[in-house]
């Protein structure tokens, strides 16, 4: 009689797990039809169309790459001072011929202490943003930068400086990837290249603002000819703390905290409801749980050491070497500019002139791309950009071995450089902070995103240790000839890109996840037909992770 009962007992356990799994599996079902119809959706949808749906997601990132601008108005400051008499003279040392020098080891190590600053901010970044948040990090390093200015503002030796330009590096860091992540999550398929990439244009923006401030100061032979660009950092902060407080949060982020009614009011904020009726925010919010819960199936975690682990380890790789790059492929001459042109023959004015002329054309350069993105793709963009500036190197190098007093050949050098810096930033400059933020998978974004920043800043510190000594007559000396040395460089970067480079062009971030997870090898992303609900119909999350628990170990065939 007890066997009969405990018997019927089992009966109906099981008989209410079936259940459950049946409405488990109809609700994955559902889940996974409605994220279906929001990816084709996307994937229908014209830059029009997404402008009309989404014009206040353009509007708040556009708002947060601000901080971007104030950044790269930083960066040049540190560089460009260099070229500043005032500075030289306050800061340096005299050199034998009665002129002043900041000497190339506080050049390198001025130029490198914000990167390391960067360095660390973006590793606390990648924990505290995924905890609390974009907007809250954002305006924590906004108001951590208001008051680390002071210091550079009072700066009264090099060694206060090089303090203070580190401790600003820590809230930079943050900057540089939160904007081009937050982009990437608040605008669909179609509008996502062009705000990803706007994030270069504010880079550009400040730098030409830095330079038409120093080109106005450079002649002053007092401190003040340092202390305003310092002052005018103060511009920035304020206003961008007031708004980004009222900024809505990540529907991503939100999702992956299962805050699923939060991120469907945020997404409502980013969208224009009255302008496209046929937008289904519960179907782009199901898309957003099913892109989640597959990357939960294949992925055991969401820290920094999972980054390294099955399928991701690809995506950290691309992400890492397209922004080292970037910074390998001779684009620290930009960086230098206004004191590579004086080392090339130019005077202090024209110097700078022709540094506003460099970040002039680099702003028409990522306009460019904008119209050349949905024509070509990242990846066909990204590797013609290296093959120009491979070529465009080799002639400046060539130019460089004139003797010093052609004034044919200091001028040609300057001129390749503005065409340099044009290709740069209508194809290598721009593209990269695309395939950075839409590469990764969702769960692991910022994490990937701020290894591959830091893998950019580790070679940028390498590069701004060579860079003064190729330049500084008392180091190296070797002017516009190491040139020569870049264009090595960036051929093994185009060697990389071949092989390693995929396509995202019009591919939702549930689409890459299916191609990352089956191997597909980088030059046929964009060829390779993706039938995602057929994917997921084909095993329930569970076994997904099960069969992935198997396969852990073993990479995937990434030709």
């Amino acid at each position: 009689m007890d066997a009969t009962r405990r018997n019927s007992s089992i009966v109906q356990v099981d008989g209410e797990q079936a259940r459950k799994m049946s409405l488990a599996n109809a609700d994955i079902k559902e889940l996974t039809r409605d994220a279906a119809k929001a990816t084709e959706a996307e994937q229908k949808m014209g830059l029009m169309e997404g402008l009309r749906l989404y014009p206040k997601a353009v509007g708040w990132s556009v708002l947060l790459s601000g901080a971007i601008i104030m950044e790269g108005f930083d960066i040049v400051l540190i560089a460009n001072l260099l070229a500043v008499p005032a500075f030289k003279r306050h800061f340096g040392e005299q050199l034998p011929n009665g002129t002043y020098e900041i000497t190339a080891a506080w050049q390198s190590g001025l130029t490198n202490g914000a990167y390391v600053g960067e360095f660390l901010g973006l590793m606390i970044n990648g924990i505290i943003a995924e905890r609390y948040g974009y907007k809250k990090t954002m305006i924590g390093a906004l108001t951590a930068v208001t008051g680390l200015i002071f210091i550079v503002f009072f700066v009264q030796s090099i060694q206060m400086l090089l303090a203070g330009l580190i401790l600003l590096g820590v809230p930079w860091g943050v900057f540089q990837t939160l904007t081009t992540t937050y982009a990437a999550e608040v605008t669909p398929v179609p509008l996502r290249p062009y705000l990803t990439t706007y994030v270069n244009l504010c880079w550009v923006i400040g730098q030409f603002l830095a330079s038409g401030v120093l080109k106005g100061v450079a002649e002053r032979p007092d401190e003040w000819a340092y202390r305003i660009p310092y002052a005018l950092q103060w511009i920035w902060p304020v206003p961008l703390i007031i708004g980004i407080a009222f900024a809505p949060e990540s529907p991503w982020w939100l999702v992956r905290k299962e805050r699923y009614e939060d991120a469907k009011k945020q997404l409502l904020r980013l969208t224009s409801l009255e302008r496209e009726s046929n937008f289904n925010p519960d179907e782009t919010i199901a898309m957003m749980k099913h892109t989640n819960e597959m990357e939960k199936a294949v992925t055991t975690g969401s820290s920094y050491i999972d980054c390294f682990k099955g399928t991701d380890l690809r995506r950290t790789e691309i992400a890492c070497f397209v922004w080292f790059t970037q910074s390998f492929c001779g684009s620290s001459f930009m960086g230098f500019s206004t004191y590579f042109f004086e080392q090339a023959g130019l005077d202090t004015a024209n110097a700078f002139s022709m540094s506003l002329g460099q970040y002039a054309l680099g702003a028409v350069g990522v306009f460019t791309a904008w119209f050349l993105i949905p024509h070509f793709g990242r990846r066909t963009l990204y590797i013609s950009g290296l093959v120009v500036q491979f070529c465009l190197l080799l002639i400046i190098g060539f130019a460089g071995i004139a003797p010093k007093g052609n004034t044919g050949a200091q001028w040609a050098i300057g001129a390749m450089l503005l065409i340099f810096t044009f290709v740069y930033d209508c194809t290598v400059g721009p593209v990269c902070y695309s395939l950075v933020a839409e590469l990764p998978s969702t769960r692991l974004r910022q994490k990937t995103v701020v290894l591959a920043r830091n893998t950019y800043n580790i070679a940028s510190i390498i590069g701004n240790i060579l860079t003064p000594r190729m330049l500084n007559p008392g180091a190296w000396a070797w002017g516009a000839k190491s040139a020569f040395f870049w264009a090595g460089m960036c051929f093994l970067c185009l060697v990389w890109c071949w092989f390693r480079l995929p396509e995202p062009k019009g591919r939702t971030y549930g689409e890459l996840d299916i191609l990352f997870e089956q191997g597909v090898p980088a030059r046929k992303f964009s060829s390779t037909v993706v039938d995602e609900l057929k994917f997921s119909d084909s095993d329930s999350y569970d076994e997904k992770k099960e069969a992935n628990a198997h396969l852990e170990a073993v990479p995937s065939s990434t030709v």
